[in-house]
This record gives structure tokens, sequence and C-alpha cells, in this order.
């Protein structure tokens, strides 16, 4: 119900194996924190670290869009490529962002720190649907913004689709409602209906930001804030 509270947390995600490392997303850093009033519980070299992954070292990250909260930090990756959707950098650099509605949860500065990068050579842009990796495959589901793409995991569960804001909540996906920051309504319920195909079961659809998540899944030992996806979740959802 958009007339009621609704808290938000933001994540993260890292997928490996014996060859490789990705991350999924950079987050937001303390003056990011501080400029929007959000609360920045762990920093994300922290986060990262916790489970063994050096910021410095990661080959590959992929924005799934490039709001604030999911393309800061790129300074803290000076190995990385980028693996950005080629209709993200025409929306967010484009006409569109002449519009204070829209432009309002992009951050200008990620912005130019991506477009920098681009002409460094550092970043691979995806036109649709692409392989990153096998088992590792990128969809692009626009809606909330134009160039937003979901990450799709073969994971010993089968596969993990991380929605990123292609749905906010699970209720988004569960009552067909778009979440209100939204800049093509046809197009994120179309991708509603995408979700539900690239995944077995709802709880195989990781939203963007429901604190549900956290209590869905288990937990790494010793850490509140830091789950597993490729392991079945401990309370179940509802289809």
């Amino acid at each position: 119900d958009h007339a009621q509270p609704m808290p938000l947390d933001y994540y993260l995600w890292v997928i490996r194996d014996d060859d490789h490392t990705i991350v999924i997303d950079t987050g937001f850093d303390t003056a990011g924190a501080a400029k929007r009033g959000r609360t920045l519980l762990r920093p994300i070299a922290d986060g990262l670290a916790a489970i063994g992954v050096q910021a410095q070292e990661v080959q590959d990250v992929v924005i799934t869009h490039m709001h604030y909260d999911h393309a800061g930090n790129v300074p803290l990756f000076p190995k990385a490529r980028f693996h950005v959707q080629d209709a993200e950098m025409a929306y967010c650099t484009g006409r569109a962002m002449s519009h204070g509605h829209l432009a309002a949860p992009f951050d200008a500065a990620n912005v130019m720190a991506m477009v920098q990068r681009n002409f460094a050579g550092r970043v691979v842009f995806h036109a649709g649907d692409d392989v990153l990796f096998p088992g590792v495959t990128l969809h692009h589901l626009p809606g909330h913004t134009l160039g937003l793409q979901a990450v799709r995991v073969q994971t010993q569960r089968g596969p993990v689709v991380l929605a990123s804001d292609a749905i906010h909540f699970w209720a988004n996906l569960q009552r067909q409602t778009p979440f209100p920051v939204v800049a093509d309504v046809v197009g994120y319920l179309e991708a509603l209906c995408r979700l539900r195909e690239l995944a077995p079961s709802i709880d195989h659809i990781i939203p963007g930001h429901d604190p549900g998540v956290l209590e869905r899944f288990p937990a790494e030992p010793g850490t509140r804030d830091i789950v597993r996806l490729d392991l079945a979740p401990i309370a179940r959802g509802v289809s």
C-alpha cells in the first residue's frame, strides 16, 4: 500500500565459483547516505571483505541500473569491467534527465564516473539479454528505468534471479503493482511477466529492497546482514 510506510533495505550481491567473482551493483557511500537521509549499516568494501572479496581485485561488476543506490562506489573497483545496458547509459545521459522526477534517483557524479570509465575502455555494453559467463545471464527488464537488467544465476537450488528494482518488494510481483518510481509502466508490467518466466518460483526471485530477504534466507555464520541465496529459504514466500 503506497499510502503506508514501507521500510527499504539496500543490497548488493556477489556471484562466485572457482573461476569467477562477480559483484552485482555497488551501493552508495557515506556521503551518498547523508545526502539522501539513508542509514549506511556496513560500508561496501567492509561487507565484501567479510566474505573474502577484496573490492580492488574484482574483475567484473554488473550495474543493474544507474540509480544512486546501485551505482556508487565505482572507484572501489579499480580493476573492474562494468557491465551496463546500452539503454541505461542512453537513458541517464539523455533527454529524460531534463525531467526532475526521472532524474531525482540518479547522482550526476556517479553517471559521470561511468562515462569516464567508458572512455577508459572499462565499460562493457550489452544490448538486451546476454550471457555473461556460463550459468550467469543478463536480462533486460525495462520499466523502473529504461535499461534495468536482472541477473539470472544457476545455483545448487536452481536458477536464482537477482531482480534488482524490476521489483522493489515481493508485493510488487504478487499484486502486479509497479513501484511508484517508474519510467515505463507498460514495460514494468511486462517485466513482471518475464520474471515469472525466468524463475521456477517466487522464492527464486530476489527483489531489490525487500527487508524480508534477510528473514527468508539463511545468514552467513556470525552475521545478520549477509545471506546465502544459493541455499533453500528458511521461510517460504507466497506465490
